[in-house]
């Protein structure tokens, strides 16, 4: 097609989107696009946002490729088709519906329910800004056919997202997405007529009550034994996790935590941090602060949707950030050396670390390894029957305890993980003191991510993962590669993704394309095995390794391949 072709394209949906679009802000910003007829009105018309990873995420704005309540209309369209194309039942099917507390979350979660309602869907909204756990767990205990949180989690500020449950409570999965994708029509926006009014009897108005059933059920995800001697700092991140966090925490008998106070109330614009992600840098320095002048023994963190939990603890005169894989193992051993049964299954990802294969080993439960996202983590739990899956976890911060939240809790995993400290505390232990004692007893375990920022006119697939593929290196460094494994393969026993592991000795390295930007990560672990229970000499080899392992992978990186 000619320029002059996809201008004429391009103005015809703009202007049908002119006449449906409900917000002044985005239809003026149509307008002027419209206006001045060039390559970014083509840009911002002629294709959408890609509907994926559990739903749909982006920059807010007017048209197809940015998030707002046009697109929003057409997405809650596509998926109440899907529904009652599947509808078995005389009854219409549920959909239980929350939001975060970012701009236009709210309008978002109306429209959507006006959308569904149109179409004879049911749903349930809930009562105000709420954690996506709670919408999670709402949508698997009403056994609603499907859950949308409206939520961008950590993402920037101008962002804004769509994540979408099916009736299993657990992100959607293929071929579900991909039914979905396939019915969003992007060039036929339904016109503000087609919506049911917001009173419409089908939409229920969901109360708190909801709210306290979750917190009623998280905070029974530790016992009422031991103690809770423990002071602790928390911060929400501007998000909306203060409110059930503490509730949880007071009702499982915690003195309530010590807030961040320039933090602790909902706020779109994130003002006290750069980007809203509490693996960012700089992310926690308030927190950390805050619990030196308060002489606490612990900082949690979640993400503006709370669904993710970071920890800084105490250990001696130093604050320890821990990262994704320490927290994801300490959650691990303090779950499974308290229950019991051969039936219990641990999951986590390609990409985390393989020391909880081997606590899993350790307590004779059963071990599964999946693509990264909770997605694929709950999976092996749901499809196996034999299996009680009673944690799973993701470097990126993301824990699940138990089966009643089918996604990443960032509420429930730090009340776990307040339990461990506070029970280590009447030792006299932290938390490092047991990370330690799990080395000492499997071998220290170091992670760590490489990224490598891509021009975003790179076709990553083709041009960058296709020739590593085709010719994967012998060395890294100093390590040699003694095996390479092709996601990709029809061979592999994950389903096929853009990605591949290269195992060297005690390590292994996994090359994946980010899911949502122009970015190639790469994940190195390497373990080093404890003699006479010198954990420093071993723990100092092991982060030798590691440096000298990222330093390969840079230096490799640097060389084009053929």
């Amino acid at each position: 097609m000619t320029k002059e072709a996809y201008l004429d394209e391009a103005l015809e949906i703009a202007n049908k989107w002119l006449l449906n679009d409900p917000d002044e802000t985005t239809k003026a910003e149509t307008e002027k696009l419209i206006s001045d007829g060039d390559i970014e009105l083509i840009q911002r018309f002629t294709n959408s946002l890609v509907f994926g990873t559990a739903g749909i995420r982006g920059v807010r704005g007017a048209g197809p490729m940015r998030m707002n309540r046009v697109m929003v209309r057409i997405v809650a369209t596509a998926i109440a088709q899907e529904l009652l194309s599947d509808n078995q039942g005389d009854e219409p099917p549920l959909v239980v519906v929350g939001y975060d507390a970012r701009h236009k979350s709210q309008i978002f979660a109306q429209d959507s329910v006006r959308v569904l309602a149109a179409y004879g869907v049911r749903s349930l909204i809930l009562p105000r800004p709420t954690p996506t756990p709670v919408l999670a767990y709402t949508s698997l205990s009403k056994k609603a056919k499907a859950g949308i949180m409206v939520t961008a989690s950590h993402n920037p500020a101008e962002d804004s997202g769509y994540k979408v449950y099916w009736e299993d409570g657990a992100q959607i999965a293929n071929p579900i997405d991909t039914k979905i994708a396939q019915r969003i029509d992007f060039k036929n926006p339904p016109t503000e007529e087609l919506l049911a009014d917001y009173e419409d009897e089908i939409i229920l108005k969901g109360n708190d009550e909801l709210i306290k059933t979750y917190v009623d059920f998280a905070s029974s995800s530790v016992s009422y034994e031991s103690k809770r001697e423990i002071k602790q700092v928390y911060t929400p991140l501007h998000g909306v996790g203060k409110e059930v966090f503490l509730d949880v925490f007071e009702k499982a008998g915690f003195e309530s935590p010590i807030l961040v106070e320039s933090q602790a109330e909902p706020d779109p614009d994130f003002p006290t941090v750069s980007f809203p992600n509490p693996e960012e840098e700089g992310a926690l320095d308030f927190a950390v602060e805050l619990a030196v002048e308060k002489n606490a023994d612990l900082v949690i963190a979640n993400d503006p949707d709370a669904d993710r939990m970071a920890v800084v603890v105490r250990h001696g005169d130093e604050w320890c950030r821990l990262n994704g894989n320490e927290i994801g193992v300490l959650l691990a051993e303090q779950i499974l050396s308290k229950g019991q049964g051969e039936d219990r299954l641990v999951v986590t990802t390609v990409v985390s670390s393989r020391l909880l294969s081997k606590i899993a080993e350790f307590h004779k439960v059963k071990y599964a390894e999946t693509l990264t996202g909770f997605k694929w983590i709950v999976r092996p739990g749901i499809e196996d029957k034999s299996s009680r899956f009673v944690f799973g976890y993701e470097e990126a911060l993301g824990f699940a305890l138990g089966d009643s939240v089918r996604d990443k809790d960032g509420i429930t995993s730090a009340l776990v993980f307040a339990e461990l400290a506070s029970e280590l505390k009447t030792q006299g232990k932290t938390v490092i003191d047991l990370l330690e004692e799990l080395w000492n007893r499997h071998g220290v375990h170091k992670t760590a991510l490489f990224t490598k920022r891509l021009d975003p006119a790179t076709n990553i697939s083709a041009d960058f993962m296709s020739p590593w593929r085709s010719s994967p290196p012998e060395k890294i460094g100093e390590f040699a590669v003694i095996e390479s494994i092709d996601l990709l393969s029809p061979e592999s026993e994950l389903p096929a993704t853009d990605a591949l592991v290269l195992n060297i000795l005690n390590g292994r390295i996994v090359i994946r394309p980010s899911g949502t930007e122009p970015m190639v990560k790469v994940y190195v672990e390497v373990t080093e095995s404890v003699i006479n229970d010198d954990i420093r000499s071993a723990e100092r080899s092991a982060d030798h390794k590691i440096e000298d392992l990222l330093h390969g992978v840079s230096s490799l990186f640097q060389v084009k391949k053929d």
